[in-house]
């Protein structure tokens, strides 16, 4: 029987990339989004696949949403508690205590209530993947990105902590770390910092390659393939790790 892989953050960036890699497997995929226009387009792309509007903060939202993907399958094989923002840039003393907020929400708050439900499932099912997005910003700290970094390390926390509870129940947990990912959303994350520290965008761009031994930026395809890898029986003694897509982040932007 096909496998069951629910995505937070599913519709578009990191979180489609793993729906393309699993959709090559003929799996049986539920995602959620806190974009409309992007989970329509999902919809019209993936017509056999669950497809929902979500804001991941928000308890009754989500409730509703993972009750009825339970309600459908009946259990789930791999969850990936990948929805996140970049949040706001900016020195500390700047910062709205809203967006902080907001920032640390998508990101913490959203996995644990992900996780929360996956892990009542798995536990019942005596198995289960669980892989949450961290970021190498859970390695280290990124100037005027505070609550961003917050929250990513807050995630190795709850990854490392939700490893050792559910491992007895056969149950594997792990987080990646990407490094600067392609697409719109590292697009906004490079204008916020280039105006936060008064540079020119295009050397923060830079500065974010030359940041890493191998000198590049990633794709989305390099982090499902890794989720991918993390999901499979290749894995099956691996859990309680960060493990980093980056080509190996050096030294800081």
């Amino acid at each position: 029987m096909s496998r069951r892989i629910l995505i937070t953050g599913g519709a578009s960036g990191i979180g489609r990339a793993i729906v393309e890699h699993f959709d090559n497997e003929q799996a049986r995929i539920a995602i959620c989004d806190a974009d409309p226009e992007a989970v329509a387009e999902f919809a019209t792309s993936y017509p056999e696949a669950l497809a929902e509007v979500c804001d991941v903060r928000n308890e009754a939202q989500m409730q509703g949403f993972l009750s009825r993907v339970e309600q459908a399958w009946g259990g789930v094989d791999v969850v990936c508690a990948n929805a996140g923002t970049g949040g706001p840039a900016g020195r500390i003393e700047e910062l709205d205590y809203q967006a902080w907020q907001d920032c640390v929400g998508v990101n913490l708050f959203g996995a644990f209530l992900t996780c929360r439900w996956a892990a009542r499932v798995m536990r019942a099912q005596k198995s289960g993947v669980i892989t949450i997005t961290s970021s190498t910003s859970g390695f280290h700290g990124v100037p005027y990105r505070t609550p961003y970094v917050a929250a990513k390390w807050g995630l190795v926390g709850l990854m490392k902590t939700l490893a050792m509870e559910l491992g007895p129940d056969g149950i594997r947990v792990n987080a990646i770390a990407p490094g600067a990912v392609e697409g719109p959303r590292m697009e906004r994350v490079l204008e916020m910092e280039a105006a936060a520290d008064g540079r020119d965008i295009e050397e923060v761009r830079k500065l974010y390659a030359a940041g890493t031994s191998m000198r590049t930026w990633v794709t989305g395809e390099d982090i499902a393939q890794m989720v991918g890898f993390l999901a499979s029986d290749a894995a099956s003694k691996v859990s309680g790790q960060l493990i980093a897509v980056d080509g190996y982040t050096e030294r800081m932007t």
